[in-house]
């Protein structure tokens, strides 16, 4: 894991002049591949589903109604007019994202529509994204009334960022045979080191105490590796990541703390 962390963080400069967002935000200066950004829009929309039907689910709406909306802003972003208008100079796909929410959820075509919200194409169906892995954060009813919408979204969108990355050092574990210690050892990458207990993880895996430092020091290096790629994807400016994680970082724990 270890080299392959290092691996990562050599290639970093070329990674972060292929991410998604720089290539979508190319292809609105018209200086970019239309069908490659239109590719690269889509997947990022279906990464960040949840935070955007938690933001229209916390501004009233039912859940059926937020599906729609959420379907409908979508297909929307897709054809380009709603992050056109948006502002890009913090250049944070997730901060353009949320200004483009808020539009489209003011305009009143989006309350207004004679058919379905969506019309008679579907961006993904709702079976295929509750089919993906259940968030691993909960957040009690009784806080989400208590918060506004907009801190919803970021706490929903720091958890997607944290569990992609999650979910990729578990697939990496396991194609390197240690998903067993993926499992063991997952639950403790952001935890504290006085509220680890080394002893019954040594004891769950049936290696030593140092053995276990050094694998859940190995499995933290990775993780933040694969937590700051996922932030590259959403970022402009390289330079910008770090305040961006430490932005998300903040969130996540907010969350935790509900």
């Amino acid at each position: 894991m270890t080299s392959h962390a290092s691996a990562e963080a050599d290639g970093a400069g070329r990674h972060f002049t292929t991410t998604r967002w720089s290539l979508i935000l190319s292809s609105l200066k018209g200086d970019s591949d239309k069908d490659k950004a239109g590719e690269a829009l889509a997947q990022l929309c279906r990464i960040y589903w949840r935070p955007i039907f938690a933001f229209v689910c916390r501004k009233g709406h039912s859940i059926p109604d937020a599906q729609d909306l959420t379907q409908d802003f979508f297909l929307m972003v897709l054809k380009g007019d709603l992050l056109r208008q948006a502002d890009r100079s913090r250049g944070r796909f997730r901060s353009l994202l949320l200004t483009a929410l808020q539009n489209f959820l003011i305009d009143a075509f989006a309350k207004q529509s004679a058919q379905k919200r969506g019309g008679e194409m579907q961006f993904v169906s709702w079976d295929d994204w509750m089919a993906e892995a259940p968030s691993r954060l909960s957040i009690p009813a009784a806080v989400i009334e208590k918060w506004p919408a907009e801190k919803i979204f970021d706490v929903r969108w720091a958890a997607t960022v944290a569990e992609r990355a999650l979910r990729r050092l578990g697939e990496e574990c396991e194609s390197h045979g240690r998903r067993r210690v993926f499992d063991a050892l997952s639950g403790s990458l952001a935890a504290d080191r006085e509220d680890i207990s080394y002893e019954a993880l040594a004891q769950g895996l049936g290696v030593g105490t140092a053995a276990i430092k050094r694998l859940l020091h190995q499995m933290r290096l990775r993780y933040r590796q694969l937590l700051r790629e996922e932030v590259a994807e959403t970022i402009e400016n390289p330079t910008d990541i770090d305040d961006e994680l430490r932005y998300l970082c903040s969130a996540l724990a907010a969350g935790r703390q509900s």
